[in-house]
């Protein structure tokens, strides 16, 4: 499939018009999205609105997918849950409201598990989606939807956000790129109380040059999210025309506590030590303490804390996984809650003395290959007993402290699966990730091999 970037050439020089563009995503999605499960709502006003597209604007027409928790206006967005069956928002989240002023045509919405609490995508409204390179198999999440979407190439870009590695896990399972910003980078409004000081808005692409092109149209601040950044005034298209040069980057097979698939390793390790090329790749001992139990006593008490009143409502209708939440929300208080500030700091501390010394850290993006449906994670790892996000233990740490990191694909397992390398920036430094996930591309390409569904 070509490149985001290609096709608004091809749109703005009148090549293409965005009309036939949607077209063959249209049929693709409803050859496909059958099979797979990406798209859970379509814009019905999408044609109408690519024969009225601009080609003169940035996007031209683009076609793009927004993820189910994004509000677009006037498109019902039911963050997957059955309280929220027949909300139709009447105003566009940020993000969306600066994609249409850049001239996107808004497909539809991707699915993605009940409220975005989980990575692994399957609610009680639509349902499990399955991975394009082996339908029996999870496509992670929660932006799996998206992430689907963009594999089977049923749309170029997808809309992601991540709250504890929400683009990264779905990029890695589906063969894509998924670059969580800087926490801040693109604004985000209105959100749900959930995920609080950890979640960016981004997306999910074949290409790093698609991110780039995205992200450059969406981020900056705006007032609504007081915690979007001022624009870095870096243009990130053209950042990642230079090519890396003395760049020191630190590899980390476990973060010196994660139980990681022998095969995953492997490849990854591989993948991390072709950037040589561009500098210095060295192999570190990091003793980071795991914030997996944090990052649940986080998400179990903002989601009860939200849903309030309407919890025994809730609770006939939740996704059956989540009724755990409710007993171990009875025996936390907000007690836990403040002390994960204090792990934070524990966290920063020990990643630290990485960051002053090199440039870049990279780890496997999930400890094992996508994982069969049927439950929200493996039960072993490598022959050891996993806990329920054992398998995720690299993406998360990134949430806590704020910084850039993305997944990119650093190869196939023995039976075709994808297995995704992330690569972490120091703080603020997303023009860094993005040049040497384009740098790690140009080297190792993997756009030629695509799904057969």
């Amino acid at each position: 499939m070509e490149s985001a970037v290609e096709i608004v050439e091809k749109l703005r020089s009148g090549e293409l018009k965005p009309a036939e563009v949607l077209e063959e995503c249209l049929r693709k999605i409803e050859e496909l999205n059958p099979k797979i499960n990406a798209f859970i709502t379509m814009n019905e006003r999408a044609m109408e609105e690519a024969k009225a597209a601009d080609v003169n604007s940035p996007l031209a027409g683009l076609p793009v997918a927004i993820k189910d928790n994004v509000e677009t206006k006037g498109i019902r967005t039911t963050y997957c849950s059955k309280l929220y069956e027949n909300y139709v928002p009447e105003e566009d989240a940020v993000l969306v409201e600066r994609l249409k002023k850049a001239g996107a045509v808004i497909v539809g919405k991707t699915n993605m598990p009940e409220f975005g609490l989980i990575a692994y995508t399957d609610n009680p409204l639509f349902g499990p989606t399955r991975n394009p390179w082996d339908l029996s198999r999870t496509v992670g999440g929660s932006s799996g939807g998206s992430a689907a979407a963009v594999a089977a190439g049923m749309v170029p870009v997808a809309s992601g956000n991540d709250g504890g590695g929400s683009i990264r896990i779905p990029a890695s399972f589906c063969g894509l790129y998924g670059l969580k910003p800087s926490y801040g980078r693109v604004p985000c409004y209105p959100s749900l109380p959930m995920f609080v000081g950890l979640h960016s808005e981004g997306f999910l692409t074949r290409y790093v040059e698609d991110t780039a092109l995205m992200l450059d149209l969406v981020k900056g601040r705006d007032s609504r999210d007081m915690h979007s950044l001022p624009d870095d005034g870096v243009s990130y298209l053209e950042a990642i025309q230079d090519v890396p040069d003395g760049v020191k980057i630190a590899f980390s097979p476990d973060l010196g506590y994660a139980v990681v698939d022998p095969e995953v390793e492997e490849i990854v390790r591989e993948a991390a030590f072709k950037l040589e090329k561009f500098g210095e790749v060295e192999e570190v001992k990091i003793s980071a303490p795991s914030l997996e139990a944090d990052l649940v006593t986080k998400v179990v008490l903002e989601v009860v804390t939200f849903v309030g009143d309407r919890m025994e409502e809730w609770e006939k209708v939740a996704f059956p996984p989540y009724l755990g939440f409710m007993t171990l929300a009875q025996s936390l208080s907000f007690r836990e809650y403040i002390k994960i500030e204090e792990k934070k700091m524990e966290l920063w501390r020990s990643l630290r003395k990485v960051f002053d010394e090199y440039d870049f850290l990279i780890t496997p993006t999930v400890a094992v290959k996508p994982f069969e449906l049927g439950n929200i994670g493996p039960s072993e790892i490598a022959g050891k007993p996993a806990t329920p996000i054992g398998w995720m233990p690299f993406t998360y740490p990134f949430n806590f402290t704020g910084q850039p990191a993305a997944s990119i694909p650093a190869g196939f397992s023995k039976d075709g699966l994808p297995v995704g390398m992330q690569i972490v920036g120091r703080h603020y430094d997303d023009a860094g990730v993005l040049r040497i996930s384009k740098a790690f591309q140009d080297i190792s390409p993997w756009q030629d091999r695509a799904p057969e569904i």
